[in-house]
């Protein structure tokens, strides 16, 4: 396996096992399910375990894999899994107590419709499974959602580093489309794997690396049977997201400067709507896209903003409309907020996005 920095044809999903690798990753573990079991199966191709250590493992359910990226990130490696939405349901309870150990990792959702085991097509129904916590208990995991090829290469570099200053779970929220789509991708240098002692040395305050600080060692837990500690602890996470919410807002505004009318959309329905403005502009519409690329933490500052400029908006997702609820929350009822939106694996066109803006601008 040669690393260096270079330009390739690849899938989605594919791009992820080698950003995996050159990310320094310490550990992938996960189970097949469609549409995303070209990481595994890429990253089984690549055998990193022969160039740089990484260990690469099928686990025998999800159930088990985010319970190794527990006890991996335990130890302050730098772990990930990938799945798709029934199986992000089941490690949802493994979310939830690494969020509640303040361990980071990395999780990739690659969408398909449900509800159910559905179909293998793409959607965007898990936004609420995974924006606004899925697994029990007041917390957040950092939501980042590519619209390319290319993103879904840099996102995983981006997501390691968040992980890590945050100590926070991080799932990268990609759908069949993106995932199964070939792009041209620039693919980064490689990052060196930390040694143990490195990580000791980095991470050894938190870490459990069975050293011993001060006589005792790490021991990581999410349980905490005092209900006013318990109470502290979820008050200091309370504070952490704050800090999230204040400093990592990602998010990309096309056409916005005097639009009339605005369109907000994240991942492949993104794309989509993109051609839409451009459609609509050629119509003399004044239309804008706001995409979200964190949809936690949500843009809410700039939608409110563009809330007072504009005299609509649309929300165009893969369901049944999930995000819409956010966009309406950011606009405080100051212009009405319709969503457009396909499900079950069923994708929206630009035409029908353009005919949806149009009757919004008839109400």
């Amino acid at each position: 396996m040669i690393f260096m920095e270079d330009v390739r044809l690849m899938k989605g999903n594919e791009v992820v096992a080698h950003a995996a690798v050159r990310a320094g990753c310490d550990g992938y573990f996960g189970y097949p399910i469609t549409p995303q079991t070209e990481i595994m199966e890429t990253l089984m191709d690549l055998k990193p375990w022969e160039t740089t250590g990484m260990v690469v493992l099928q686990a025998e359910s999800e159930v088990a894999s985010i319970n190794m990226l527990y006890g991996g990130a335990a130890m302050g490696k730098r772990v990930m899994t990938s799945s798709s939405s029934p199986g992000i349901s089941l490690m949802s309870e493994g979310i939830s107590y690494i969020a509640g150990a303040e361990l980071p990792c990395v999780i990739v959702d690659v969408m398909r419709g449900g509800p159910g085991l559905g179909t293998i097509q793409p959607a965007q129904s898990d936004y609420f499974q995974v924006v606004k916590g899925g697994g029990h208990g007041d917390y957040h995991a950092i939501v980042l959602a590519p619209y390319s090829v290319q993103e879904m290469n840099d996102f995983v570099e981006i997501a390691f580093d968040l992980a890590f200053e945050y100590r926070t779970p991080v799932i990268i929220l990609s759908d069949g489309i993106i995932g199964q789509m070939m792009e041209k991708v620039v693919l980064k240098e490689p990052r060196p794997r930390l040694s143990n002692d490195e990580i000791e040395q980095r991470y050894g305050t938190w870490a459990s690396t069975g050293s011993k600080r001060n006589g005792k060692s790490n021991i990581i837990t999410s349980v905490n049977l005092d209900s006013v500690q318990q109470e502290e602890f979820n008050l200091h996470l309370q504070r952490k997201y704050k800090v999230i919410e204040s400093r990592e807002v990602r998010y990309q505004e096309f056409e916005c400067d005097d639009a009339e009318y605005l369109i907000v959309a994240y991942g492949s329905s993104a794309r989509i709507s993109h051609k839409c403005v451009e459609m609509a502009r050629e119509a003399g519409i004044k239309a804008g896209l706001l995409r979200p690329i964190t949809l936690y933490p949500f843009p809410v500052e700039p939608i409110s903003k563009l809330s007072q400029q504009v005299k609509g908006i649309l929300t165009v997702e893969m369901s049944m409309g999930q995000m819409v609820e956010d966009v309406r929350l950011a606009a405080q009822n100051r212009v009405s907020v319709k969503h457009y939106g396909r499900c079950g694996g069923m994708i929206p066109s630009p035409n029908e996005v353009f005919d949806a803006l149009t009757s919004l601008m008839k109400d």
